[in-house]
Parts: C-alpha cells; structure tokens; sequence
C-alpha cells in the first residue's frame, strides 16, 4: 500500500532531503502545486505569475511511517512564522502550506498546527497555510535529488539561513 502527502517550505531542493533518506518513504519528487497554470516550468513559478508553490511530494507506505510523522518532520524542516518564504528564498511560490488530499490529513495537519501553536515555541503566529492538494506537476529532472546531484549548491543554500534556524529552533525538541 502506498499513499502520497504534498508539502511546500521554501526551495524544494530543501525539502527533498529530510524524507528521502526515512524508512517507509519511497520516493519524494519536487515539483509545483497550488496554481493555476498547467505543466509550469521552473522559469514560469519563478515569475510569480502561475500561482504555485515549490513543493515536494511524498510517496509512503503508511504501515512504516505515518502522515502524523511526516506532518511532524515537515514541521522540523521550516519556519512556521514566515508566511510569504523561507529563510532566503522570498515570495508567493516559496509560502509554507501543507497540501492535504483529504478530510484525515486535514484533521492531522490542523491538531498539528493548533498543537504547534499552543506550545508557544515560537513568539509570532503560525502561519503556515493547510490548503486542499490541487493538481501536482514535477519540476524538471535537473530539479530531482538536486542534493545528489550538487552537493555543494545544495550546502550553500541549507547554510542560506534554513540550518541555523533548524538548529536554533528545532533540534531541542
């Protein structure tokens, strides 16, 4: 059995990363959701003309690690306070949402937002959005794995704000 979660927190390049090397994840592919236009390019979300977010999507099997799971790394790889990108990458297609599929991931990603929220860990609001999954198209090859692909490009932008905040924010917990 497989089943499938969409997030977005920043570059996807980023994103990738944190799931792929977890048991029970299958394949995490990077991609663009969340717009109104079909098949975009990379060129095209760079634009901020079609609407969508960077994303990852997540291909799991939910007997190994469940979508609280996921919902909770997620978490641990962005800044919940930052509503319009993350860390260095700024703008409409780096916003942090949780795409959910269906009215259980919503109940999930919302008790997980409250919860997050409730903690106090952070002095500004969540504003991570939980919006409903729309249609989800790959980015192009160059754009997969990038982390094996280019390991050095893909070091200088983890060390673009998102590892120390990661640090700072998250490796208490």
């Amino acid at each position: 059995m497989e089943d499938t979660a969409i997030f977005a927190g920043g570059c996807f390049w980023c994103m990738v990363k944190p799931f792929d090397t977890i048991p029970g994840i299958n394949k995490v592919v990077s991609g663009y959701t969340g717009g109104h236009v079909p098949n975009p390019t990379y060129e095209q979300v760079a634009s901020h003309t079609t609407g969508h977010t960077e994303a990852v999507k997540i291909f799991f099997d939910p007997e190994v690690i469940s979508y609280d799971k996921l919902v909770e790394i997620y978490w641990h790889q962005t800044d919940p306070t930052d509503a319009m990108g993350q860390f260095q990458d700024r703008g409409d297609n780096y916003r942090p949402v949780i795409y959910v599929k269906d009215e259980q991931q919503r109940k999930i990603a919302e008790a997980s937002k409250k919860a997050l929220a409730e903690s106090e860990q952070f002095d500004s609001p969540i504003v991570t959005q939980i919006e409903d999954a729309k249609p989800f198209y790959p980015a192009e090859e160059e754009h997969q794995e990038f982390y094996k692909k280019n390991p050095l490009r893909y070091q200088m932008e983890e060390m673009g704000g998102r590892e120390n905040f990661i640090k700072k924010n998250w490796q208490k917990n």
